[in-house]
């Protein structure tokens, strides 16, 4: 397990408590775009997720533009601006196929996966050869302490 890496959706972060979202294995193994960040700006703990943000740089927006690429003109699964629904889900699939292809380099490379459980985003993750789990899959692989942290 210690090779692999999850990028949060929101879906999944909600599904967290306060302290599984600050335990050490959060901490070490997880990454959250700052989109996603955005979107959780609610939680009582969202000023400290700075140690876990997947930051937006230029090299993400343009993994991001080959996302895009790929999502078919009028298709609104994915992403629905119109409908304020999405706004971050190219971001997690373009996160999690940048940070594939930066361990691509290494000998021992780490799996990295999208933790969600939006349909869409779990169907666009196939077309990049993404992993995915969803929430109920990431909370089974919590450490044991970690899985019935009180809220």
């Amino acid at each position: 397990m210690n090779g692999r890496r999850y990028v949060i959706d929101s879906n999944a972060l909600s599904k967290l408590t306060r302290p599984q979202r600050a335990s050490a294995f959060f901490r070490e193994h997880c990454r959250v775009p700052s989109e996603v960040i955005h979107e959780a700006r609610f939680f009582a703990d969202e000023g400290e997720f700075d140690h876990v943000e997947y930051s937006t740089t230029g090299s993400l927006l343009s993994v991001l533009r080959e996302v895009m690429e790929s999502v078919a003109i009028g298709d609104t699964g994915l992403i629905d601006l119109y409908a304020n629904k999405g706004a971050a889900d190219p971001i997690l699939v373009a996160c999690a196929l940048e940070a594939k292809r930066k361990e691509e380099a290494f000998l021992l490379p780490m799996t990295w996966a999208i933790v969600t459980d939006d349909k869409a985003v779990r169907s666009k993750s196939v077309d990049f050869e993404i992993e995915t789990l969803s929430s109920a899959e990431f909370l089974a692989l919590l450490p044991r302490a970690d899985r019935s942290a009180p809220a």
